[in-house]
């Protein structure tokens, strides 16, 4: 009994934070990797950044009525990849992008934005590269990052990997918001390009990677890329030309292409009774997306609900204006397709592509 009772004695040696898993250090020497990148992405606005236990920002006095909008999301099994290749400087524009295009759709501007990054054990120049993409993104669509948070949790993810959260606030004139009230039929509908797959669909683009290494046909390169960056190219941000766009044209609406594709997304933003009939190859196939295609061997409709399949954004502008929204898009760096227009729905789909 009693050599039991001494077996089962608890050990009394000092266990620090850092035994247990969670470096306090490494944390502190991250932020301050950060503080010069977030310093870039300040704007007017900012009140008090990275550091306090809340960040403030005073909405710019030019909004006679601001109406906030807010937007978060995350990276998906993009991330994965990132893992796998070892490519952690562009996620953190995929974070942003993902958030601020949405919040971008209400016609809103980004004003700041804030990071979730999650770990088992903190590898600062990992989680440094990924902020890097974090603060480009945020410079990239003005809007400033103010704060965050870095967990560092033994034990919850495997090593190497990591996961990210990312939360965007913007403004908007209440007057100005835009809805799908203002959508008629006649409306034309623009498409602008995306950049590649962005941040949906990888759960597909990894199985065709997998399909693909198993038969020894992985693309040495696609669309006049490296496969393994035209596959990470990180999610389009259309913030600063299309808020030009918005403040010089009189356009109706706007649907970010994310999950469920063209055919989930357009409908977000129609007025019922109507729908978006888009004329097939009225845009270009990019290699990328064809590969998917042909590795995956889906069919058109299965592409156009499960990515991008290569337009990002969807502009939606009367008739009338809609040569010269599409002119002004292109001299701002926008690849511009017109790729449909609005009419009354009948019986069939809210989209269609034929």
């Amino acid at each position: 009994m009693s050599s039991s009772a001494s077996s089962s004695t608890p050990s009394t040696d000092p266990i620090s934070y850092k035994d247990a898993g969670v470096d306090i250090d490494a944390g502190d020497a991250l932020i301050e990797r950060i503080k010069p990148l977030a310093k870039k992405t300040m704007r007017d606005g900012v009140l008090a950044g990275i550091g306090g236990f809340g960040a403030l920002f005073e909405v710019p006095k030019r909004y006679q009525e601001p109406v906030l909008v807010s937007g978060t999301d995350g990276v998906g099994t993009k991330l994965k990849l990132a893992f796998e290749w070892n490519m952690h400087d562009t996620v953190g524009i995929d974070l942003v992008a993902m958030s601020v295009n949405d919040v971008l759709v209400q016609g809103a501007e980004p004003l700041f934005f804030l990071d979730y990054f999650a770990c088992g054990k903190l590898d600062i120049d990992t989680a440094a590269a990924v902020v890097g993409g974090i603060a480009k993104g945020c410079e990239l669509s003005g809007c400033a990052l103010i704060g965050g948070e870095t967990a560092e949790m033994p034990g919850m993810y495997p090593a190497g990997e990591y996961d990210l959260a990312g939360f965007a606030v913007g403004a908007v004139e209440k007057s100005k918001i835009l809805s799908s009230h203002n959508v008629k039929v006649g409306d034309v509908v623009l498409g602008l390009a995306s950049s590649g797959v962005h941040s949906n669909g990888f759960s597909l683009v990894r199985k065709c990677i997998e399909r693909a290494e198993a038969a020894n046909a992985v693309p040495e390169t696609l669309d006049g890329q490296p496969f393994k960056q035209a596959v990470m190219a990180p999610t389009r941000l259309y913030v600063k030309n299309v808020l030009a766009a918005l403040a010089a044209h009189p356009i109706k609406a706007l649907a970010h292409i994310t999950g469920g594709g063209l055919l989930e997304n357009i409908p977000r933003v129609l007025p019922e009774g109507t729908a978006a009939y888009l004329v097939k190859g009225s845009w270009p196939q990019t290699e990328l997306f064809a590969w998917l295609q042909k590795t995956a061997a889906i069919d058109d409709t299965e592409m156009n609900r499960t990515f991008n399949n290569g337009i990002g954004m969807v502009v939606i502008v009367e008739a009338a204006h809609a040569e010269a929204t599409a002119a002004m898009l292109r001299e701002a760096g926008e690849q511009v397709f017109t790729i449909g227009a609005v009419a009354a729905r009948g019986a069939g789909a809210a989209v269609t592509v034929s």
